[in-house]
């Protein structure tokens, strides 16, 4: 292999890169591969989720100290890290909804939004994308416009007759969703808690579950074993202070249980140009002979 694989991980506020595949990311920059986190907004509109991070002093700082998060983060993750430089939708609230602020990033044209993004598409040259569905795995405003313009930029970035003024032409090799909570899996973490005789923080998440919501475990078709780095995404996560409560669901699983019980990240392969057999166990399936096939 002479030519460095390279991942592209797109996302929308700084903290997600670190609750949505960084076990992955930390797995393949062990590996030699090179990652680039593209985040689309600067957080400005989040909310200070930590309470013990609740203050006057964080509030009116909270853009800076985001921005500081972020970088704690990608050194824990190893990662590089790029910000496209649209502002937070923030997450509407109320019946009827609000409208979204003037000039938010998910108010933007699709073509004024992926701009910034083909652009890093052709300097950075990923072989593979990841972002979120087509529902931005849950429906904030944001989330739904990153998968719009990561799918716009994966298929804009190889034609030389689009975005002309974003650089010279690159075609990503494959797109992947993240498809984090199956039920598969949160059944089997929620057994595994209540076998440990701990409290399980997925028991009403179950208990509401509606048949008729759709189970992102139907769509899965590329799993990543990365247990290993689970402690490192951990620690990312917990690096953006302000946005995760070091007490909160998100840690009420031990990583004994999490290793053990689901290994895994998984996602479903969007879209590809090389030929790879599913189920997968390598986001880099199929690019791997074609690079070395350069």
């Amino acid at each position: 292999m002479t030519e460095q694989l390279r991942l592209m991980a797109v996302h929308a506020h700084p903290d997600d890169e670190s609750s949505k595949g960084a076990a992955t990311m930390a797995r393949y920059v062990h590996d030699g591969v090179s990652v680039l986190v593209a985040t689309c907004t600067g957080g400005e509109r989040g909310s200070v989720l930590n309470p013990q991070m609740d203050r006057p002093e964080v509030w009116a700082n909270l853009s800076d100290l985001r921005r500081e998060e972020m970088a704690n983060a990608r050194a824990i993750l190893g990662v590089d890290q790029a910000w496209l430089g649209f502002v937070d939708s923030g997450l509407p609230e109320g019946d009827p909804l609000p409208p979204l602020p003037e000039g938010c990033f998910a108010t933007q044209p699709l073509e004024v939004a992926a701009a910034p993004l083909v652009r890093l598409v052709r300097e950075f040259r990923p072989h593979v994308i990841l972002t979120y569905d087509e529902n931005g795995g849950y429906p904030h405003p944001d989330h739904i416009m990153c998968h719009r313009v990561s799918v716009e930029a994966y298929e804009a970035a190889g034609d030389p007759d689009r975005y002309v003024e974003q650089g010279e032409p690159w075609q990503p090799l494959k797109l992947y969703y993240h498809m984090s909570f199956s039920k598969a899996r949160v059944v089997k973490l929620d057994a595994a808690m209540k076998a440990a005789n701990l409290e399980s923080p997925y028991e009403e998440w179950l208990q509401n579950w509606s048949d008729d919501r759709p189970d992102p475990g139907d769509r899965i078709t590329t799993r990543i074993d990365c247990g290993e780095y689970f402690g490192v995404r951990d620690d990312a996560l917990r690096a953006h202070a302000t946005q995760v409560d070091p007490n909160g669901r998100w840690f009420g699983v031990p990583l004994e249980i999490q290793q053990r019980v689901w290994p895994t990240e998984d996602y479903e392969l969007a879209r590809s140009a090389v030929a790879s057999e599913l189920p997968e166990d390598d986001l880099f399936a199929g690019v791997r002979e074609a690079v070395k096939a350069r």
